[in-house]
């Protein structure tokens, strides 16, 4: 495991490792097994930045469910614009299902919020999120976040599918910046 890495301007060091993670991965998926049990949920995974989370999430989840991806365009550089401009890929039909929105990390929720507001006009049954990541103290709306890994502070952090500037999604530890 390296300790630091550099991307662009910034350096960043291991504030998570793998075995942390995955370790809540296990936790969420144990509580949505057992909440959904006979709902043969379709989980919706966000992309980019939840590929490893939903991979390594469906590799425990074991009742019947359905797996898509959706991409939403909301992100600049470092920083969200809180606005999705467009939801990309969504072919499923969601009218009385369960569905199962995974996200990488939940910062000020306004995306998030959107999203849901997005997904309700297909009328599902209900709507449930999971997040690898919530900032608390950045949250700006009022979100039912069910299933939460792990809760950090408002740092900037790479890895584990989360990116600066598209770079350090492949690391399998979450780093946080430490310089510039």
């Amino acid at each position: 495991m390296e300790k630091t890495i550099r991307i662009k301007d910034k350096t960043f060091a291991v504030s998570i490792p793998e075995a942390d993670i995955l370790r809540e991965v296990d936790r969420v998926a144990a509580e949505l097994n057992r909440d959904l049990a006979g709902k043969a949920p379709l989980f919706l995974s966000v992309l980019n930045g939840s590929f490893m989370f939903m991979a390594d999430l469906m590799k425990r989840i074991d009742i019947p469910c359905e797996v898509s991806f959706v991409k939403l365009a909301s992100y600049q550089g470092a920083k969200s614009t809180g606005r999705v401009k467009e939801l990309i890929g969504l072919n499923e039909n969601l009218e009385g299902r369960t569905v199962v929105i995974v996200e990488d990390i939940v910062d000020s929720g306004l995306t998030m919020q959107r999203l849901v507001e997005q997904l309700a006009a297909h009328r599902p049954d209900k709507i449930h999120i999971v997040t690898l990541l919530l900032k608390p103290d950045r949250l700006m709306v009022n979100l039912d976040i069910e299933y939460v890994a792990m809760r950090i502070p408002n740092d900037f952090i790479v890895g584990y599918g989360l990116d600066y500037d598209g770079l350090g999604r492949n690391y399998k530890d979450i780093y946080t910046v430490v310089s510039d």
